[in-house]
Formats: structure tokens, C-alpha cells, sequence
């Protein structure tokens, strides 16, 4: 398994294959859908058997292990940028309504410059790995993975949520000894989170699953409601993929208003375009290209965030601690792909340059040459302390 956390095509091939191949389990497929299903499964096992012979790879894992973090010219700046997001998530929750304590309908509410707020809180999700990788003290490191797992929840955001999981997770086990095996537990423990908050967090936002009219099987139906709504969200992003070339639905300004900041509206809700249930608006990070483009437009932007992920490995080289930044980033919105678009966004590049930034403004501090002394969560890996 550790050997297939270095590929960079396992977290985009991967959950593409997981994924369609719940959609065939979850649904009795209307005529056409199929064949989106098999474009999405067919491109990403090209790309897995591609890769295969590919000689780009993410660092050995002893490279992270070796790799000291705290007391670094890197994490100052880090943990600088760490209070500006804090200090925006205080605003968030103070300065706006509460979405899980106030009113579960306005999570999607975005005025009076919350908007502006919640590009900055919305990267909460650096927070816990920011902890785990550069503060010594366990009070402070703590309190950041608090504030990256609680503020999503506050505000209903699954996404920062599951991004928040996903990257402590990925650090756990980069930062692991090979001598020991894999923290099953720690990582089963932060996937049982994630669920049981996607499933309530999913009922918060729309309510019973029993009012969702899509043509499920007997699988599905035979489900609990919990497991409904992780299958379904994970399902349903093929499913509308597929709905939409079936229809060889064209409409261009979805993917433009993605592309271009402030150009327009970038939900799908309420609009002409032919979901089969419109409260469960999502189709993949392809759907976009799918409807601007078609078939070929999809397999493009499928190619474009392996080569995405490619270049997050190369940067990775030296396991630096913004370019780890960046790749947990780009892998995290390669596993959602199947869920909604995230790779191709401005916010996405916007944070990829940030970190460039950052990175860049580190190496411009004067070096004390300090020691390095390495957290708990090294300490645990070498086994000393």
C-alpha cells in the first residue's frame, strides 16, 4: 500500500473506479447513462496503467521522516499564516449567523463580505497537518486540529471537513517508521468521523434522503440511512455525468464561470441544466467540461489533473513543507474528483500560489540555524523521547 501512496495516479485512478463502481451498484441505470460511466472507468485506468511506467514518484517515506519541520524558517511562516485563518474562522462564526446552530438553510449564504471571510476560513484545513508537522507545544498543536475539524462542522462545510481528514491522515502515515505498521486505528478512526459527520451534516443540509427520486436498486434501498447518504454522494457525481452526455446537454458558462473569478454563478442548483433530481446537483470535477465540451473536453480535464498531480510529486522532491502543502491540496481534489469541481477553480490556484509565495518569502528570512526539535508526532515515528 505505501508503495501505491507514491504513485500519483492512485489518488485520482483509484477513487474514479471506487466510485463508478458504486454508481453501477447503487442505481438501475436509465438507457445511456452507461456509457459516461465507462468513459470516466476507461480513462483512469489508462492513466493508472500510464503511470505504471512512470518514473515520477512521491519522495521515499523516510524522507518525510527525516525531514524536520518545527523551529524552521518554513514553520514561522506557516504558523503565521495558520493565526490569519484562525483569526478568520473567529470572524466567520462572530461576525455572521452559525449555519449548525442558527439556521442549517444558510450555510450557502454568502453576503456582507462573508464571501470574502470565507476565502480565507475556508483554509481551515491546513490547520490540523500545519499542527501535527510544526509546533512543539501540545496545547497550541491541539488547538489547531480543534479549530480544523470544528469550524467545518460549525458552518456545514463537508468539504473543508473531509480535506481537513484527508491531509492529517496523509501526514500520519508519510511521517510513520517503516518498522511499525500502519496506524490502522488512527485512520480508521478519522474515516469513521468523516462518515458519521458527512451523513449527519447531508441530513442538516437536505434534509431526509427518502425525499431523493432517483432510480435506485434494491442494494440501495436495502441500506441504512447513514450508508444512504455516503453512497449517494459518492454515487451521484458519475450518475449526473453520465445523465449529461446521454443528453448531449451543451452550456458553456458553467466551466467559464469556474475559470474566470467573478464572472457568474457557479451552482447548479436552479438552473435549466437537466438533473435528474435537482437538490443533488453534483457531477463530478468533469461534469463542466463534459457540458462545454463533451466527451473529449472530460477525458482532457481528467488528463490535466494527473498531470496536476504529476507536477505536485515533482515539486514534492525535496518534502519541503509548502510544496507538501501543495500536494495535499491537489491530491485531496483528485480524490474528490468524483464529487464535485475543485481542481480547476481559481481558489485552487490561488492557494498553489500562496504556498509558492510563502515558501518563497521563508527562504528570504535570515537562517538562525536553530535546532530543529521535532514534535511528538516525530517522536513517535523514530521511537525515541
Amino acid at each position: 500500500m505505501m508503495r501505491l501512496l507514491r504513485w500519483p495516479s492512485a489518488y485520482l485512478g483509484l477513487p474514479i473506479l471506487l466510485a463508478c463502481g458504486l454508481t453501477l451498484l447503487t442505481y438501475d441505470l436509465p438507457d445511456g447513462y452507461l456509457a459516461g460511466i465507462l468513459l470516466l472507468m476507461t480513462t483512469a485506468a489508462a492513466i493508472l496503467f500510464v503511470d505504471a511506467f512512470s518514473t515520477t514518484r512521491l519522495p521515499a517515506m523516510a524522507s518525510f521522516r527525516r525531514h524536520r519541520y518545527a523551529g524552521t524558517r518554513d514553520a514561522f511562516v506557516a504558523l503565521a499564516f495558520a493565526a490569519v485563518v484562525v483569526i478568520a474562522c473567529l470572524v466567520d462564526l462572530t461576525a455572521f449567523s452559525i449555519p449548525l446552530i442558527d439556521n442549517p438553510a444558510s450555510y450557502a449564504t454568502m453576503e456582507n463580505g462573508r464571501e470574502h471571510v470565507r476565502h480565507i476560513s475556508d483554509m481551515c484545513w491546513t490547520l490540523p497537518s500545519i499542527g501535527l508537522l510544526c509546533v512543539r507545544r501540545c496545547w497550541l498543536r491541539n488547538a489547531l486540529i480543534l479549530v480544523g475539524v470544528v469550524f467545518p462542522i460549525l458552518v456545514i462545510d463537508r468539504n473543508r471537513l473531509f480535506a481537513g481528514l484527508i491531509a492529517m491522515g496523509l501526514v500520519i502515515v508519510f511521517r510513520r517508521d517503516e518498522a511499525r505498521p500502519l496506524p490502522w486505528k488512527i485512520i480508521g478512526l478519522l474515516a469513521l468521523a468523516g462518515g458519521v459527520a458527512f451523513s449527519v451534516l447531508g441530513t442538516l443540509r437536505s434534509g431526509s434522503i427518502e425525499h431523493v427520486t432517483l432510480p435506485f436498486g434494491s442494494l440501495y434501498l436495502a441500506m441504512p440511512q447513514a450508508i444512504k447518504w455516503l453512497l449517494l454522494y459518492t454515487s451521484a457525481g458519475p450518475y449526473n455525468f453520465g445523465g449529461i452526455l446521454a443528453r448531449h446537454y451543451v452550456n458553456a458558462d458553467f466551466l467559464v464561470n469556474q475559470l474566470v473569478p467573478f464572472n457568474g454563478s457557479v451552482a447548479t442548483a436552479g438552473t435549466d441544466i437537466p438533473l435528474d433530481a435537482s437538490n443533488i446537483n453534483i457531477g463530478t470535477e468533469f461534469f463542466p467540461f463534459a457540458m462545454a465540451m463533451g466527451p473529449l473536453g472530460a477525458v482532457a480535464a481528467m488528463v490535466g489533473l494527473y498531470v496536476m498531480l504529476r507536477w505536485s510529486a515533482w515539486l514534492l522532491r525535496g518534502a519541503s513543507l509548502f510544496p507538501l502543502l501543495i500536494f495535499l491540496r491537489v491530491a485531496y481534489v483528485a480524490v474528490m474528483s468524483p464529487f464535485a469541481p475543485q481542481a480547476y477553480t481559481f481558489t485552487h490556484v490561488g492557494f498553489i500560489v500562496l504556498c509558492l509565495a510563502m515558501q518563497l518569502f521563508a527562504a528570504w528570512l535570515p537562517d538562525r540555524r536553530e535546532r530543529a526539535f521535532p514534535t511528538p508526532l516525530e517522536v513517535s515515528s523514530h521511537g525515541t523521547g
